[in-house]
């Protein structure tokens, strides 16, 4: 079965540990029944997130993540074929973002308007090999 790897920026709306622990168990429970991993880079003024897994599944998720009313100024960055996952383990590995990302100042300068398929799968990397084997 084809497997893509999506990702995609958005800014959360109301954002607090509530609202986040409430997408993660919406996203794990998900994620575990339609066989999708990745992870979720988070921040109280940005989202950087990659979805992995079968097309039609992630293609599905992406869309309910467009319909949530948590995320605000999505911003789909590419989706791409993959013969293997990168979280694997991780029905959806969460961070706070602290060094993987942009600063807020980087954010509000433009940083993230300007990142693309690739920046984002460097940072999701460089996150991969921070984690246990």
């Amino acid at each position: 079965m084809p497997l893509i790897q999506l990702t995609y920026l958005s800014q959360p709306f109301g954002f607090d540990d509530a609202m986040l622990a409430g997408i993660l168990l919406d996203a794990r429970r998900c994620n575990r029944r339609d066989g999708i991993t990745g992870a979720l880079l988070v921040r109280r003024d940005v989202y950087l997130q990659m979805l992995e897994g079968p097309q039609a599944a992630v293609t599905a998720a992406y869309d309910r993540i467009r319909r949530d009313d948590r995320h605000a100024n999505i911003r789909k960055l590419g989706a791409r074929r993959i013969t293997e996952r990168l979280f694997a383990r991780w029905a959806m590995r969460d961070d706070p973002a602290q060094g993987w990302l942009w600063s807020m100042d980087d954010v509000q300068a433009g940083a993230a308007d300007r990142a693309d398929e690739a920046d984002a799968r460097r940072i999701f990397q460089r996150l991969r090999l921070s984690l246990p084997v």
